[in-house]
């Protein structure tokens, strides 16, 4: 395992910074004009894939996510390249047949990835046994990382617990990402300490978001115990619902004799860049830009909370949005407090919409909160209120007690046939198997002009199974 004698830094400017601020918008182009001047800062590694950045490229950029990947790969010399992946979902919002996985992690592997780090949203790590093997199969370093929150069900004794769960994976390294900003100076102090008494060889990365005010306090207690490495991007892509910036934290830590004296020209033109790049994208800029200490009682995540403004808004509902803050920790309650992070974020916050629109709780129940209860999702944290169950498991729909997966017919085969002409390479027979429909036209878009034929003749296929 990797050991560092002193903190690292993890860049996500290339990845969760924009996803937190800016709904996952800047262009690879963008980015890649700042990679020789990143690749000299010594950071452990650039996050630059996985999460909302795939869909993201196929349904807004028009770029295909996999020759980002290439771009980033070519242009990083020295720095290693890391992907976020959600366990059994890769980067979609279901779970994937095993052969999906595979091929997946295979592919990603081709093209060069260094590090993948992987997490499900209700830390079930039967969920993650698949791409864990699969990511030690294809020789890349293996970060579990479980989703940190709080609840009546997450003790420090839970989350310890899932520790030991992923040494029995071997992962290489520990994350503890706290999407939320929930995760106290004290609360973190005391945890990494202890992860660190069992494992000291366990090198223990530090993930979190400035949403409630005390990412960057939470960063310096958790370093004190112990922690190796801490998430951080640009300033000019730092706070608000994203991680404390760059500049602040190494230089706080130089200060502490914990890391080497920052290279604040390198920084300023890095910096300079993304202030425009950001300003360029100031329509997309409307995620919590204060600090919210009221999430650490909703724990609405600043991605979830733009999503409620923006679905609000879209309804002519945007009046009730208080009343969807306060009835977003009912359903997680009665959902069996799920961490919110995608896919459980976006399950428990329609939910809560729906609520309040029908002013009566669970007078329409969405159909994935039906399969969450069924259980496709994995097994809750906690118990799920009797009411919910009575109503959607009946004799013909029980709650599956095995992992969600075994429980998937292969997929990889079947989508072969259903793309048809546009089965080109396994990059694209992912994009779309994880995207349908929406894949398939980013697809057709892609080889139009090449075949001039009329795409809809060879599709006759039900294609609605398929996530969007």
């Amino acid at each position: 395992m990797i050991k560092f004698n002193k903190v690292k830094i993890l860049d996500t400017t290339f990845r969760d910074a924009h996803q937190s601020l800016l709904a996952t918008r800047i262009k690879t182009s963008e980015m890649s004009q700042t990679i020789d001047e990143i690749d000299n800062l010594d950071f452990v590694a650039e996050e630059m894939w996985g999460g909302a950045t795939f869909d993201s490229c196929i349904r807004y950029l028009d770029e295909n996510p996999w020759e980002r990947l290439d771009i980033f790969r070519k242009g990083f010399k020295k720095t290693h390249i890391q992907a976020l992946l959600r366990g059994q979902n890769l980067v979609g919002y279901r779970n994937y047949a095993d052969d999906v996985v595979e091929l997946f992690i295979k592919t990603m592997a081709i093209h060069g990835m260094d590090r993948v780090r992987v997490f499900d949203a209700l830390n079930d790590f039967r969920n993650l046994e698949k791409s864990c093997s699969e990511i030690k199969k294809n020789n890349m370093h293996l970060q579990i990382s479980i989703a940190y929150t709080t609840s009546p069900i997450h003790s420090e004794k839970y989350f310890l617990n899932l520790v030991d769960k992923a040494i029995e994976l071997k992962t290489d390294s520990f994350c503890i990402k706290d999407m939320a900003g929930l995760l106290t100076p004290g609360e973190a102090f005391s945890l990494v300490k202890k992860i660190k008494e069992k494992y000291p060889s366990l090198t223990v990365d530090i993930h979190s978001h400035f949403t409630t005010g005390l990412a960057d306090m939470t960063y310096l207690k958790a370093v004190e115990a112990g922690a190796d490495i801490i998430d951080c991007s640009i300033s000019a892509l730092a706070y608000g619902t994203g991680q404390p910036s760059i500049e602040s934290l190494w230089t706080a830590l130089y200060s502490m004799e914990k890391m080497d004296k920052p290279k604040y020209d390198a920084l300023k033109k890095i910096n300079s860049h993304f202030e425009k790049v950001r300003e360029k994208y100031k329509d997309f800029d409307k995620g919590v830009k204060t600090i919210k200490p009221d999430i650490l009682v909703n724990q609405i995540p600043g991605g979830m909370y733009s999503n409620l403004v923006s679905q609000l808004s879209s309804q002519g509902m945007l009046d009730k949005l208080e009343e969807v803050l306060e009835e977003v920790p009912e359903v997680r309650k009665d959902l069996g407090y799920p961490p919110l992070v995608t896919p459980t974020s976006q399950i428990v916050g329609v939910q809560a919409v729906m609520n309040v629109m029908f002013k009566e709780r669970y007078k329409t129940i969405t159909r994935e909160v039906e399969n969450y209860v069924k259980g496709l999702y994995g097994t809750p944290p906690g118990e799920i209120s009797q009411e919910l169950k009575n109503r959607i498991l009946t004799e013909n729909k029980k709650q599956l007690s095995v992992r969600p997966a075994d429980n998937l017919e292969p997929e990889v085969e079947k989508a072969k046939k259903n793309l048809g002409l546009l089965n080109k390479n396994d990059e694209d027979l992912l994009i779309y198997l994880l995207f349908g429909e929406i894949g398939r036209k980013f697809l057709v878009k892609k080889y139009e002009d090449r075949l001039k034929i009329d795409f809809d003749l060879i599709y006759d296929d039900d294609v609605s199974s398929y996530p969007v």
